[in-house]
């Protein structure tokens, strides 16, 4: 490994994310792996919620993805006529607040056709979503497939960020947790490839963080950081139970090969 590692500890997520913060000041992106468990979702809120200790205009600054951002969107199943299944979607949220008057069908659907075959419809008076294939209507997709399509949302709503519409213009930062739930590996390629090249196009005007269990995901962001000009600093996550402390290692070498050799040395022994 090419360098000393830098081991960082900290008591709490919120000094994590302080941390991470801080790295950003100076950098364009933070990659972050950290395993199942260790606090990626709290992490990433801890990050989000970082302006209520500092600002006193109670203006948010960050968009973020995550379980939470899944958790807009629940399903009405239609279990009695078993016909009328749509998605719906928790129009209160600050999350859709440019969704409905600038339509992003158009947006959305150039990343959807990457990665899944399936047609979509948005209700914006009843805040719904049905999806067809071919000559099926209202049909229920996969739960894969329902992730990749919040996933798109995400994307489409990211470009108006990075664009300057007004009804983002809040968003200094984007922290992005773990956005290939459930898919195969080539859709986790594509995912990651595609964020890649959006957050490179965005970059002079925001400062994100991408934090990620999922080893092939995470080598490709790496990759794609090391090949763009951005400055960016990249670690392993690790939560050491037995002292409630949370570690950040630094590194510069092939995340996903380096993981497995962390894995087979037992991470416990090696970040205390």
């Amino acid at each position: 490994m090419s360098g000393t590692p830098k081991i960082y500890r900290y008591k709490t997520l919120s000094g994590l994310a302080t941390r991470l913060r801080a790295d950003l000041n100076d950098h364009d992106f933070v990659l972050l792996f950290a395993y199942n468990g260790i606090g990626k979702t709290r992490l990433s809120m801890a990050f989000k919620d970082c302006w209520k200790r500092k600002k006193k205009d109670g203006k948010r600054d960050t968009l973020y993805f995550n379980a939470y951002t899944e958790d807009l969107f629940h399903w009405e199943n239609d279990l009695i006529g078993d016909s009328e299944r749509y998605l719906q979607f928790n129009s209160n949220s600050r999350f859709f607040s440019g969704i409905k008057d600038l339509a992003l069908e158009e947006k959305i659907f150039s990343y959807l056709e990457r990665y899944a075959d399936f047609d979509f419809k948005i209700n914006y008076e009843k805040w719904t979503i049905t999806f067809s294939r071919d000559a099926e209507q209202n049909i229920k997709v996969s739960r894969g497939e329902e992730n990749i399509f919040v996933w798109c949302i995400f994307l489409a709503i990211c470009e108006l960020v990075v664009d300057g519409h007004v009804s983002y213009s809040w968003v200094k930062y984007l922290y992005i947790d773990d956005p290939i739930s459930s898919l195969d590996d080539n859709n986790a390629i594509a995912v990651a490839a595609d964020l890649a090249q959006l957050l490179e196009k965005g970059r002079s005007k925001l400062k994100s963080v991408i934090s990620s269990h999922h080893g092939l995901f995470f080598n490709v962001m790496w990759n794609e950081f090391k090949r763009s000009k951005a400055k960016h600093k990249t670690y392993f996550c690790h939560h050491t139970t037995n002292s409630n402390e949370y570690t950040l290692r630094t590194t510069d070498e092939a995340p996903f090969f380096y993981h497995v050799t962390l894995a087979s040395q037992h991470l416990s022994k090696i970040f205390v």
